[in-house]
């Protein structure tokens, strides 16, 4: 049996370009999706966030004006079923890499204010890289990687092939304007070599054992390339 850790944000606000708060944290379908889907296949999923913190859902992650009845509906009662895990996860800084066969991160605006720039996430990725476990992220999730940093100081993703959240989605989504950076071209900015496919569509990247979806629309596809790789 593989055993998984999802690391979530802790981070429940954005503070944008001009100091204002946008209240955000971890997009609910990302995180609900690929947690099922590995829970489903048999796999041992903990969660982690910085300081053990109890993670926010994106309140419009949740509502159905947004996302539909349906999948509002499907979010919360899966999130209120998992209530307890979610509560309590796992401090970042005290997880053991070695226990893991895969590192996964969802996203949410929640890591472009908090994950990217972690030093204990950036290690969790540098050792599971290391070993080559497989690393995945999704959304704004790939903007965990941008906290790894190997010992001589240099990304360690530079150079891979990866995909995320793009700038034409953050300006459909109307979050882009006022937005300190945006990840896709902080990515390409850092060394990426990065891919995207249509807006809101489906597709993920492959690169060895990484592995990243580029909205949430992807997870479900991100989850299964996961499985597949840890199979």
């Amino acid at each position: 049996m593989s055993n998984i850790l999802i690391v979530l944000s802790a981070a429940d606000r954005w503070t944008r370009a001009d100091g204002s708060v946008y209240e955000t944290g971890v997009w609910a379908e990302e995180f609900v999706v690929i947690d099922e889907a590995f829970v489903q296949a048999g796999f041992q999923v903990d969660i982690a966030s910085p300081g053990g913190v109890t993670p926010t859902m994106d309140k419009r992650s949740l509502d159905p004006a947004i996302v539909g009845e349906e999948i509002a509906e499907r979010m919360r009662s899966y999130l209120a079923s998992n209530s307890d895990r979610l509560e309590k996860p796992l401090v970042l800084a005290n997880v053991d890499v070695s226990r893991y066969d895969a590192v996964v991160v969802p996203g949410g605006h929640g890591p472009v204010e908090d994950l990217y720039k972690d030093p204990d996430m950036g290690r969790v990725l540098v050792e599971a890289d290391r070993d080559e476990k497989v690393i995945a992220a999704v959304c704004h999730g790939p903007a965990a990687l941008l906290a790894a940093r190997d010992e001589n100081g240099q990304w360690p993703f530079a150079r891979r092939k990866m995909t995320s959240l793009t700038d034409e989605e953050e300006i459909e989504f109307g979050t882009a304007d006022n937005a300190p950076w945006l990840l896709a071209d902080t990515l390409r900015k850092s060394g990426a070599v990065f891919q995207q496919g249509p807006n809101w569509g489906i597709y993920v990247v492959k690169d060895g054992n990484l592995l990243t979806g580029q909205n949430p629309g992807s997870s479900a596809a991100l989850a299964g390339a996961v499985i597949a790789a840890l199979r």
